[in-house]
């Protein structure tokens, strides 16, 4: 019974210039370390060959090392290796794939399939067929030439794509090459693997996206995966089977405070958060400066305790209560000061302008209650 591991968009040399060094650094890391573990996983599963649906780089330009560290991090898996270019890496006359060759970093178990056609696997069971971009963008169905290729009777015909089925994914994807959601059935394919939308996905039961194996972006679509697809004869139905490969999560919050409670909420769900996380928080609404220090403290914690945390505050206003004026003794001068900044984050029409009072106010109370638990000691 063939087995193999359907895999897609590993955009090696992706960079993450929103985080910091040392951040920036460990995701991309990860990505690596994600192959590795694949690789991993198609030796444990005994799979008889990795198939991966495009995307493998990020760009055409990514540097040489990072072309040798790709290659070196399949090195768990001895079987063959299954690459077709994306729209990020696409076959052009000269790309990433052109150099790799030159620079001699593609192991022989590795099959580039840089022109469409069939690659023929007997002692795997199966023939693949492929359909490279040759190009970013293409407008016409680059699997329709997947009716009329021929395999050999006995073999599983697997179809190897990447691009947008029609009519089923967002409109606001990577790619815009078009593929018929029919495409396994008018080709009378076993499976087609496809890559390209980033996260786990059927598209029938012949047809699947895998996914990117290591999430980078702040989507809640089912990343972080690869399938291994089992198919028992020609035409049998395939059985597939999902497997966790992301070392962090990605979460995006968007929360907006009404009452002190809404903090207790939020500061209670990010707790909950494994600590290989990577979240960014937007937050607007009010806030008291109690709950803003509780806020401000909490969030200091995580950011020691996860890989990355952000919080965008700029539609967030702090309305002291009398309890938070009380406790800040900032009566007289300072007392006008605190009640001009309350004010001009209400009304200013500039959203820097409210931000920066808003920001001033928040200091200025953390200076004041300093100031006063000095005093009490």
């Amino acid at each position: 019974m063939p087995r193999f591991l359907h895999t897609a968009d590993w955009q090696m040399g992706r960079t993450y210039s929103r985080f910091d060094t040392e951040d920036s650094a460990a995701l991309v890391e990860a990505r690596y370390e994600a192959i590795e573990r694949l690789a991993a996983l198609a030796t444990e599963h005994q799979c008889d060959a990795v198939l991966v649906a495009g995307d493998v780089f990020d760009a055409q330009t990514v540097a040489d090392r990072t072309i040798r560290r790709v290659f070196n991090a399949t090195k768990g898996f001895s079987g063959p290796w299954i690459m077709l270019p994306g729209n990020h890496d696409a076959a052009l006359a000269e790309s990433v794939w052109t150099r790799a060759k030159r620079l001699d970093a593609v192991p022989d178990n590795v099959h580039l399939l840089l022109e469409p056609g069939v690659i023929r696997l007997p002692e795997q069971g199966m023939a693949v067929l492929a359909a490279p971009l040759t190009q970013r963008h293409t407008y016409g169905d680059l699997t329709a030439p997947f009716n009329q290729m021929e395999t050999p009777p006995g073999l599983l015909r697997i179809g190897l794509a990447h691009g947008s089925v029609q009519g089923v994914l967002p409109e606001d994807i990577d790619s815009t090459n078009p593929i018929a959601p029919d495409r396994a059935a008018t080709a009378k394919l076993d499976y087609l693997a496809l890559g390209d939308w980033h996260g786990t996905k059927q598209i029938n039961e012949r047809t699947w996206y895998s996914g990117t194996p290591e999430p980078e972006r702040f989507r809640n679509n089912e990343a972080g995966y690869v399938l291994i697809v089992d198919i028992d004869t020609p035409g049998a139905t395939p059985q597939i089977s999902r497997h966790k490969t992301a070392r962090y999560q990605w979460h995006q919050w968007q929360e907006s405070f009404s009452v002190p409670s809404d903090v207790d909420d939020l500061l209670n769900r990010i707790n909950q958060l494994p600590e290989a996380s990577v979240l960014d928080i937007k937050l607007s609404g009010t806030l008291t400066l109690a709950g803003d220090q509780k806020l401000t403290e909490a969030l200091a914690i995580a950011e020691a305790r996860f890989r990355s945390v952000t919080c965008d505050r700029s539609k967030l206003q702090l309305e002291p209560t009398e309890d938070d004026i009380a406790e800040l003794q900032a009566d007289g001068y300072l007392g006008e000061v605190v009640q001009q900044l309350r004010e001009t984050q209400q009304v200013s029409e500039k959203d820097d302008e409210a931000a920066t009072a808003r920001d001033a106010l928040a200091i200025l109370a953390s200076l004041l209650k300093s100031k006063h638990a000095g005093a009490a000691q």
